[in-house]
């Protein structure tokens, strides 16, 4: 059976697992990512770890995960906010060299999509849409088991669809972005400015919810609405078979996924109505999906 390397980086800690074609977790140990420290620094450990992985260069190749946009044939970083000095350094060339296996790299979001899409809740289905609904919002288009990352690396950054007329502007998103309106942060954002000035996190907010709070109901009515306009655009340009959703927020679907799912059936054509909107099912889909990047490339 064949096996893969998978490197999960991120801007507090670094992850190395071995993993099989099924999808399963051999070996994994975790580090600080050292993210401050210079793309050297961070590389050297990386390759380290590798390194104390048990038979790691019988793997069929390396595959690695990062927050952020990934040129996937250059192999570099486009856009780093959390990884000092990282854009357009040859990571995988750099780790290729010195371990001598194929390095293959993509985006965070993308790469727990492809874990979804083989081995997850989209397994068998030619086109799969994956959504991360947590502290931000981000996509991934899987077609054939291979991910799309379009020229720059930017395909699936839906973080920025517009889903409103807003004239505020919060961060480097377009006003009315959706990761602004319906994201975890957002909801705790929006809660704290209209309903109580003591909610610090999503959390609090959906304990509101729960509570049957008549403001906080609006509040998850409305972002149930924006974040099914956001999938209505994905979908009239994709038409995927599957949406499969995860993150922390879908932690809490029940109490929003049958409006957003019952939105998004009154915004499409009669015939994308019946699409499949299911929740991710892996525990470990970045460092899954990241070590399952080699298969993407036919290794």
């Amino acid at each position: 059976m064949k096996t893969y390397i998978g490197v999960d980086l991120g801007g507090t800690s670094v992850r190395v697992a071995h993993v099989n074609e099924q999808g399963e977790i051999l070996y994994v140990s975790k580090s600080d990512s050292f993210a401050q420290s210079g793309p050297t620094v961070v590389l050297n450990n990386i390759i380290e770890m590798i390194k104390q992985v048990p038979n790691y260069l019988d793997a069929s190749g390396i595959g690695v995960g990062i927050p952020g946009p990934v040129d996937t044939v250059r192999g570099v970083i486009t856009l780093a906010t959390n990884l000092k000095d990282f854009v357009d350094f040859p990571v995988a060339k750099t780790l290729s060299d010195a371990l001598g296996l194929p390095v293959f790299m993509d985006n965070d979001a993308n790469v727990a999509g492809l874990a979804e899409a083989l081995v997850g809740a989209g397994k068998n289905e030619p086109i799969v849409y994956y959504i991360t609904h947590s502290t931000g919002i981000g996509g991934a288009l899987v077609v054939n088991g291979k991910v799309i990352s379009g020229k720059s690396g930017y395909a699936g950054e839906i973080a920025n669809i517009k889903v409103c007329d807003s004239d505020e502007v919060i961060n480097h998103l377009v006003p009315g972005a959706v990761e602004n309106e319906a994201s975890g942060t957002a909801l705790a954002r929006r809660a704290k400015e209209s309903i109580d000035p003591t909610v610090e996190s999503a959390i609090d907010f959906f304990k509101l919810v729960e509570a049957n709070n008549e403001q906080a109901l609006a509040l998850i009515d409305d972002m149930a609405y924006k974040f099914a306009v956001m999938m209505a655009s994905i979908a009239h340009v994709v038409d995927p078979h599957v949406f499969v959703l995860g993150g922390g927020v879908t932690s809490v679907s029940h109490l929003y996924l049958d409006k957003v799912k019952a939105y998004y059936k009154q915004m499409v054509h009669p015939g994308m109505a019946d699409v499949k909107i299911v929740l991710a099912k892996l525990e470990e889909p970045g460092i899954v999906g990241a070590a399952m990047l080699s298969t993407s490339y036919g290794l």
